[in-house]
């Protein structure tokens, strides 16, 4: 298949088939070069439902990824597959025999198994509320009830990171850092452990924001890019954060994962558990 030949990729799952919609994309950012047509098909929960979708798949052009917690589609799936020629990836399948191979346990075979409705699943969701209401500063008394207080200056990624964090269940409030402002007194009475400052080089920052400001289809040479003003503001920022004594990361050409993933580990919470519990 060359790069002029159409790729689509049937993203199928009797659930809501985020898991291997993330798979699925992790494996397409390996060919930049590749702008293949990803097809969603949730909630596929019988077969006739499943050999419907896989009918609209042309074999010289689809790749089929699939999620079927239930063993039944699953055979389904790949059997078909097999008999129409038709490139198919079992996601589910090969991890779930391992284990069984390992605890001589098995799989229960429930759809939407990591979706259950139960408290944690609710704390996460209180958690995003949490993050939007508290973003930039808006109400300070968030900063008290807070797992985790981010500063930073403009575009140092403090609303995404609040929102990834959120959806690892843990209460972020963000505070936007701007030379000769009045900081919060309740960032004060903050444990300096639960605050995280982050920086940015200038150059970055300077190119981030000439980019949002055309974004916006204004100047960008005004001051907000000026490259001594990002300089003190820098500087005021990282002086501020010597004052509280907390954490300081640089999000320097860091995704905001990798930067999710150095917070998590400062404060001893395992990036992989989407689950963790609010911070003591």
């Amino acid at each position: 298949m060359t790069q002029s030949t159409p790729l689509t990729l049937f993203v199928i799952s009797d659930s809501v088939g985020q898991t291997a919609l993330q798979l699925a994309q992790a494996a397409l950012a390996q060919y930049p070069d590749l702008k293949p047509d990803i097809v969603r098909f949730p909630f596929i929960h019988t077969a006739d439902k499943l050999t419907d979708v896989l009918s609209k798949a042309v074999p010289t052009e689809t790749i089929v990824v699939h999620t079927l917690a239930t063993k039944k589609l699953a055979d389904i799936a790949e059997t078909y597959c097999q008999t129409n020629q038709i490139a198919s990836f079992d996601m589910m399948s090969p991890v779930t025999k391992l284990i069984t191979a390992k605890t001589e346990l098995q799989p229960s075979g429930e759809a939407g198994a990591l979706h259950h409705l139960n408290d944690r699943y609710f704390d996460r969701i209180s958690a995003m509320e949490f993050a939007v209401m508290y973003d930039d500063g808006k109400d300070p008394k968030g900063f008290l009830e807070a797992d985790i207080v981010l500063l930073g200056v403009s575009r140092t990624s403090k609303t995404p990171l609040s929102l990834f964090l959120a959806n690892r269940n843990l209460k972020v409030a963000n505070l936007p850092i701007v030379p000769q402002a009045h900081i919060p007194d309740e960032i004060w009475h903050v444990d300096p452990k639960k605050v995280i400052g982050l920086m940015n080089s200038p150059e970055v920052l300077n190119n981030i924001r000439r980019e949002r400001m055309i974004a916006y289809g204004l100047n960008p040479d005004t001051t907000y890019s000026d490259m001594d003003e990002i300089k003190a503001e820098l500087a005021f920022a990282q002086d501020l954060y010597d004052k509280i004594g907390c954490q300081v990361i640089n999000v320097a050409n860091r995704s905001i994962e990798e930067t999710a993933t150095i917070i998590l580990e400062q404060m001893g919470l395992d990036f992989a558990d989407s689950t963790v519990d609010h911070v003591n």
